[in-house]
């Protein structure tokens, strides 16, 4: 019996994601709520000035246009890379389900090792040899079992855990575009991920280069591949604590490596198993906990282009919107509270949330929440 074959955008299909999604105040979830709205990213596209417009934008946002569009797609194919749907084989499957998911990857490397199970790796950048010795020990062993080792490509723990993961598999999350490798200095240790059929994955276009604000957004995507994270070696306030944080959130597992209280790089870490993450002093810590959760299936085809288009009767009057957006304010409330106490129809207020995240006025928060800019 012939294998179904997977879902693929088209073309055409591509180049609308694309553009919708490079375009000015649409992020991962705006994209999802515009492609549920209006059937697809081309009728999206259309209707992207109007939205500004009805949301209170003093002009138009910026429109991705189909040049600049073609040029990262030709790019990005020049330097050996692809840029996949969240349906599509080569998207990691647990990144697909996450609630801010990019509707578009940019991935460098062996589509396989992607669609294999992963754990995370993160911590201190400045980490203890100790500890870049256990990442390494630790990234080995669960190479050896089958899974694939994601982390940021950062000094410390990350390069040490991709290092000695190498020929088991391994993924570096990138904060910049793909052609944009931090540290530089790193640039050969992904040539050797890629070399060895692991690969990379960015969701910025290629030559962005990366910000402060742009590393938890990384973040995000490596706990949201992962089945579980552990931390070795972190400080309060540090990045991989928020990677902590983002795995607890998309109800991954969370682990940590016990370090000396009288390290600070210990600290936060230390803190995580106290709140409740799990210890780990063998990769056997790691793969007891886990193996549960891989008998699960995961659905990684959540996205696909023909999601069913959210029924509207007609466009929301200004009663309708003034009630809607007096309701709004500074402090996060859920969408499903903003329909019930306007007391308007689903699809109505959606539609007015909508207009004013394209005029730049909303942010989208977890779990269905909503706050005015």
């Amino acid at each position: 019996m012939p294998t179904p074959q997977a879902p693929s955008l088209s073309d055409n299909e591509r180049l609308d994601w694309l553009r919708l999604i490079r375009s000015d105040n649409v992020g991962p979830r705006t994209f999802r709520s515009l492609i549920s709205h209006f059937g697809g990213a081309a009728a999206a596209l259309d209707a992207l000035p109007g939205l500004a417009q009805r949301g209170g934008a003093a002009s138009p946002g910026r429109i991705c246009g189909i040049a600049e569009a073609e040029r990262e797609l030709s790019l990005t194919t020049n330097i050996g890379g692809r840029l996949i749907a969240s349906f599509e084989a080569g998207y990691p499957p647990r990144l697909a389900t996450i609630d801010d998911a990019p509707p578009l990857l940019g991935v460098l490397g062996a589509p396989a090792t992607m669609m294999r199970p992963m754990i995370a790796l993160v911590g201190a950048r400045n980490a203890s040899a100790a500890g870049q010795k256990f990442a390494g020990l630790l990234a080995r062993d669960l190479g050896e079992a089958g899974f694939v080792v994601v982390s940021g490509l950062a000094r410390g723990i990350d390069q040490a855990a991709h290092r000695a993961a190498l020929a088991g598999g391994t993924v570096a999350a990138l904060a910049g575009g793909l052609d944009q490798i931090y540290p530089p200095e790193h640039g050969e240790l992904l040539r050797a991920i890629v070399d060895a059929q692991g690969g990379a994955m960015s969701e910025m276009p290629l030559g962005h280069v990366p910000r402060a604000r742009d590393f938890p957004r990384r973040n995000r995507l490596i706990s949201g591949s992962a089945v579980g994270v552990v931390v070795v070696e972190a400080a309060p306030r540090s990045g991989s604590l928020i990677t902590a944080r983002f795995a607890a959130e998309q109800g991954r597992e969370v682990f940590a490596v016990p370090g000396s209280p009288l390290d600070p790089r210990c600290a936060g870490s230390n803190d995580l198993i106290k709140q409740g993450a799990m210890l780990v002093t063998t990769a056997a810590d790691v793969l007891d906990a886990v193996g549960p959760i891989l008998r699960r299936s995961v659905d990684h085809r959540l996205r696909e282009p023909d999601e069913p288009v959210v029924a509207v009767s007609g466009e929301p009057g200004q009663q309708e919107r003034t009630r809607i957006i007096e309701l709004l304010g500074p402090a996060p409330v859920s969408i499903d509270d903003l329909i019930r106490l306007a007391d308007v129809a689903p699809g109505l207020v959606r539609a007015v949330l909508l207009e004013l995240e394209i005029a730049g006025r909303l942010e989208r928060h977890g779990g269905g929440q909503v706050s005015l800019i």
